[in-house]
């Protein structure tokens, strides 16, 4: 089963895909951190992909497209994947499309995660990360521990440079413009299923379970 999750940042993609991953057995696969171990690793494809990002340009499609295919492709992502932040435009999501088919297989449900803007920058100004595992945590709806330390690794807990309501807005207005396209693709395609993100992680996920659910019996 492969699922492609939307949504704008602070939306609670994360979150779902989480819960999906335990209960499905799925592989979350996310772009940014493929290209990252790439470059890291010293592979052909990250040393090609550094290029580019060393001279503050984008990585071409075609490239990201390969990584990506390749870690498809290993055993733990057999059962299926969970596409966080790919695809981005009408044309990954056709690569990714004629790839899948070739293969045999498809995109099974496509969610996106409807949240109303205001209520995303709230999420997002009470966001706290800690440094050094990068576990997430919440003033409002999981606080982190009053020490300030995380309580996984013990590192300091800080709020990310760009969660200001300034930059916020800004992000969601570029995160809209760039999606709308992406969105009627697969709504064009009768893949679509629209959530209400304004509600708590356990709420929503029973809707998308539940649509899941109901398509597999």
């Amino acid at each position: 089963m492969n699922i492609i999750l939307l949504g704008a940042p602070g939306s609670g993609k994360g979150s779902q895909a989480e819960l999906l991953v335990s209960d499905f057995g799925l592989v979350q696969i996310s772009t940014g951190d493929l290209l990252r171990n790439a470059i890291a690793s010293g592979t052909e494809d990250g040393k090609t992909a550094y290029e580019f990002v060393q001279k503050g340009g984008l990585v071409p499609d075609e490239l990201v497209f390969s990584i990506l295919k390749k870690r498809m492709e290993e055993p733990d992502a057999a059962s299926g994947v969970i596409f966080d932040g790919y695809p981005r435009t009408v044309r990954q999501a056709s690569d990714l499309d004629v790839h899948l088919n070739s293969v045999s297989q498809k995109i099974d449900f496509v969610f996106t995660i409807v949240s109303d803007f205001d209520v995303v920058v709230k999420r997002l100004l009470a966001r706290r990360l800690c440094e050094k595992c990068g576990k997430g945590y919440n003033l409002v709806s999981c606080p982190p521990p009053e020490s300030g330390q995380c309580d996984v690794c013990g590192g300091n807990i800080v709020q990310r440079s760009d969660d200001n309501e300034s930059v916020i807005r800004k992000r969601l207005e570029v995160y809209s413009e760039a999606t709308r396209p992406l969105i009627e693709y697969y709504r064009g395609r009768g893949q679509l299923e629209e959530v209400d993100g304004d509600r708590t992680v356990s709420e929503v996920y029973s809707e998308i379970k539940a649509i899941i659910d109901r398509k597999l019996t």
